[in-house]
């Protein structure tokens, strides 16, 4: 178990220490659930009142809100505090699962696959021909890599994960359980003697940057004729679907259940909200937040927030509900 004293976590903060606590700090909880030695935040002035019956021992909070700690308690006074509680949960997280082999005799690892430097391969792992592992690319047990795909540095792909031939992936990013990459596409027509579908094929593949995180049972399809590109930093949520031909630009942000249709362009810092759904060739401009279960029909200009089904601007939506409960009233 991993403690800290109170002055060796206000280091790692870079914060303000206020009281004095002397015990070892042994984890963080919430502030109604914390108990002693261990410690909590406080990000705005609504929470200060659970801190008198609050059980935490410190707890780190906003320096423009004007409170003491107490006898025998500790304060780490920042300018962020979810930011720094952020920097102290990755201080606190457990080790990864324990991985004796570099390469678990009871994995599948083509003769032609190029590893880098401190790679890990799970038990019941295939990676296919041609592939390239960067330096320290973990995958965890059960993960299938297709040929021709290349794996960036420091990479870590979970369980149950699939990764389909000719994609390339960036460094530093995390795939959670059973996320797949570069299935194909959803695409079909109807047959010319108008019994049936026609299959169309997919011929392209997946481009995903560096530091890209992609929730559990979500799903990234390949491109018809180039590739689906996911941009830097992308976080995408547990059970998201990004259809063939999708260009995400970078630092955007897709909640659990929503989904794009084939060919969406999101720009930079473009955010979904959860059980959103967006239209086909839609484009949602840089810095545009998409709320939860709303359908996006039409493009979305930089900047703006739109809301509904189909969604429109927030503030025109929010005018129209508050009309329609007037409405319901009467």
């Amino acid at each position: 178990m991993k403690t800290y004293s109170v002055e060796e976590i206000c280091q790692i903060l870079g914060g303000e220490l206020q009281g004095e606590y002397t015990k070892p700090i042994i984890g963080a909880e919430q502030l109604e659930r914390a108990q002693s030695q261990q410690i909590t935040f406080i990000s705005s002035s609504k929470y200060v009142r659970l801190w008198d019956t609050s059980k935490a021992s410190v707890a780190i909070v906003n320096y423009n809100i004007p409170i003491s700690p107490g006898a025998d308690r500790a304060f780490i006074k920042v300018g962020n505090p979810d930011l720094a509680m952020a920097k102290l949960l990755e201080a606190f997280e457990p080790d990864g699962p324990y991985m004796e082999e570099e390469i678990h005799p009871n994995a599948t690892v083509h003769h032609t696959v190029v590893m880098g430097k401190g790679c890990k391969i799970g038990a019941g792992c295939y990676v296919g021909k041609n592939v390239v592992l960067g330096d320290g690319v973990i995958l965890y047990p059960n993960v299938s890599v297709f040929d021709d795909t290349t794996i960036g540095n420091h990479t870590i792909v979970w369980s149950g994960t699939v990764i389909r031939e000719r994609s390339v992936i960036g460094a530093h990013c995390i795939f959670h359980i059973n996320v797949s990459i570069g299935a194909d596409g959803f695409g079909y027509r109807p047959s010319e003697d108008g019994r049936g579908l026609v299959k169309i094929p997919q011929i392209g593949n997946v481009i995903i940057g560096n530091y890209v995180e992609i929730g559990a049972n979500s799903c990234v399809d390949r491109g018809k004729f180039s590739s689906t590109i996911l941009g830097d930093g992308c976080k995408i949520d547990n059970l998201v679907q990004i259809a063939h031909n999708c260009i995400l630009g970078r630092s955007c942000i897709m909640a659990g259940h929503s989904g794009l249709a084939g060919s969406v362009t999101l720009g930079d810092g473009v955010i979904i909200g959860g059980s959103a759904s967006i239209k086909d060739h839609t484009t949602i401009n840089s810095g545009a937040i998409v709320g939860a279960g709303s359908g996006v029909m039409s493009d979305v200009l930089p900047g703006k927030t739109v809301l509904g089904y189909p969604a429109t601007d927030s503030r025109d939506m929010l005018k129209q509900w508050a009309t329609l409960r007037k409405l319901a009233r009467n």
